[in-house]
């Protein structure tokens, strides 16, 4: 932010990840964004963090959702039977 170049670094950041949605926002009191991506592997995690990690020394956490399609693809009705 000092340097004038956080603008410009997040655009970078931005383009090379191509997220489906871009939000910046606060977080804890800090700057915070929030980006959605596809992961479609675990091994893309050190792709969409690193940047962050290197430039920034963000903390980057990641949540799994799903769509209305994959809950339905997950067996929510077996995994009941046999869980309760």
């Amino acid at each position: 932010m000092r340097k004038g170049t956080a603008g410009a670094l997040l655009g970078k950041i931005v383009d090379e990840l191509r997220p489906e949605a871009v939000y910046f926002t606060e977080l804890d009191g800090r700057r915070g964004v929030t980006l959605v991506v596809d992961v479609e592997s675990p091994a893309q995690v050190p792709r969409f963090c690193e940047s962050f990690f290197l430039n920034f020394n963000a903390d980057c956490k990641l949540r799994i959702v799903m769509g209305p399609d994959d809950l339905q693809r997950a067996g929510l009705d077996q995994l009941g039977k046999k869980w309760a």
